[in-house]
């Protein structure tokens, strides 16, 4: 690469370059997006807008008893329990017995619901991402966990892949694109609170 020089002539506060001096020329490099970085920065806000609506829809089914996975009489705002059915009857391995002593207790309700909604709503709207990676990859190892080993493969199913993405998700800053990210990093607490991003 050929270096650049200009002719100045300048005076600093400290110093005085004469006429005529060769100077290196300052080289300045523009943060300019490929095609492909483009391509790769959608598909992940693709991935992660998808990946919301996962979390928020279970928030919904399990709600209002939508009738996919969870039938109306079944419905949270029914009465119905969203862990009992499948930590009673679906839990298998060796954590069975923890997951089975917890199914239907009014906390776990509350906490596995508030999980799915507060995941997908971030998500969703590319805020928080980090806290929705954490909290989502938790809350995937533990649904994980519930069905050691898994039907179709000797220890790895979706639930893990999805916990690898979501952090991918939060590293990569994907909620910028198709999201709130840059306005969400703007606001005072979360400049504060960088783990907010």
């Amino acid at each position: 690469m050929e270096t650049m020089t200009a002719t100045i002539e300048r005076v600093t506060a400290n110093n005085k370059v004469p006429a005529n001096t060769r100077v290196p020329a300052v080289a300045t490099t523009r943060n300019v997006e490929t095609t492909r970085q483009r391509a790769a920065r959608y598909v992940l806000a693709g991935l992660r807008i998808a990946l919301g609506w996962t979390f928020l829809w279970a928030f919904l089914d399990k709600l209002f008893g939508l009738g996919h996975e969870t039938a109306a009489k079944n419905a949270w705002i029914n009465g119905g329990s969203p862990t009992k059915g499948f930590l009673t009857f679906g839990a298998a391995g060796p954590f069975q017995g923890f997951y089975q002593g917890i199914a239907g207790a009014a906390w776990a309700d509350w906490l596995f619901m508030l999980g799915l909604l507060g995941i997908g709503v971030a998500l969703l709207l590319g805020i928080g991402t980090r806290i929705a990676a954490v909290t989502g990859g938790l809350l995937l190892v533990m649904m994980w966990t519930a069905v050691l080993p898994p039907a179709n493969n000797p220890f790895l199913d979706d639930h893990l892949i999805y916990a690898g993405l979501l952090a991918v998700l939060a590293l990569v800053g994907a909620g910028n694109t198709l999201g709130l990210g840059r306005p969400w990093a703007r606001l005072p607490i979360v400049r504060r609170l960088p783990w907010l991003k």
